[in-house]
């Protein structure tokens, strides 16, 4: 019984990154609908996660000031240096390029623009801190994990976590390092995911922003 509880627990923090990637892996041989990337990954969540997900936050203000200083860092780069990510180091056949899948019919659609967002905003930061944080860094201490208090910190399963979390953004690896390292700190500083999801949808908010506004779709792989 104890195996079963363990895998049910294990599902809960995995199988909503699970489904995501899968969608995103699909969508390189079918064109999957926008809504199904939001929607989808949600249900599961409600479906699977809901017991793991008791909100509470910790620094909430500290949360959303640190949101803005990772979204800072990662279009910063670029502000400096343009085209910095169009350097061989990030933009490779190894990497991918650092261009958007986007089409320009789906730039002018509402519908598009809306779930993007919302996947981004919402979907993303929670399915991503469950598995990253909620479950990987554990994890990597103690295979079963719910052993292991939410931010324990440990060096090794830190930076595998965070390096994992790099590769995961492709052509910005680099300021997906340093993101993910402040994640990293975030969840061990605070001992809750809810601070960690809050501080994530903080970021892609303000890069969801920065995309429609300045026309900067490169960042929306």
């Amino acid at each position: 019984m104890e195996g079963a509880a363990l895998g049910n627990r294990t599902i809960a923090y995995v199988l909503p990154f699970a489904v995501f990637i899968g969608f995103l892996g699909l969508q390189q041989l079918v064109t999957v609908p926008q809504w199904l990337h939001c929607i989808v990954p949600l249900a599961v969540i409600a479906a699977f996660s809901r017991d793991v997900l008791r909100p509470y936050l910790v620094r909430p203000l500290s949360s959303v000031a640190l949101g803005v200083a990772a979204f800072i860092i990662w279009v910063g780069p670029e502000v400096l240096f343009p085209a910095y990510h169009q350097h061989w180091l990030f933009s490779n056949s190894i990497l991918g390029h650092a261009a958007t899948t986007a089409t320009a019919s789906q730039k002018t659609d509402y519908s598009f623009i809306l779930f993007r967002v919302l996947v981004s905003v919402i979907t993303v930061p929670i399915l991503e801190e469950l598995f990253w944080r909620g479950w990987l860094m554990r994890w990597l201490i103690d295979r079963n994990f719910e052993r292991v208090p939410l931010g324990t910190y440990d060096p090794q399963a830190f930076w595998i976590t965070a390096i994992l979390f790099a590769s995961e953004h492709g052509s910005f690896w680099d300021v997906g390092l340093v993101t993910g390292v402040i994640y990293n700190l975030w969840i061990v500083r605070t001992k809750s995911l809810w601070d960690c999801i809050l501080m994530h949808a903080v970021t892609n908010a303000c890069l969801a922003w920065y995309v429609l506004t300045y026309d900067r779709w490169m960042y929306w792989l």
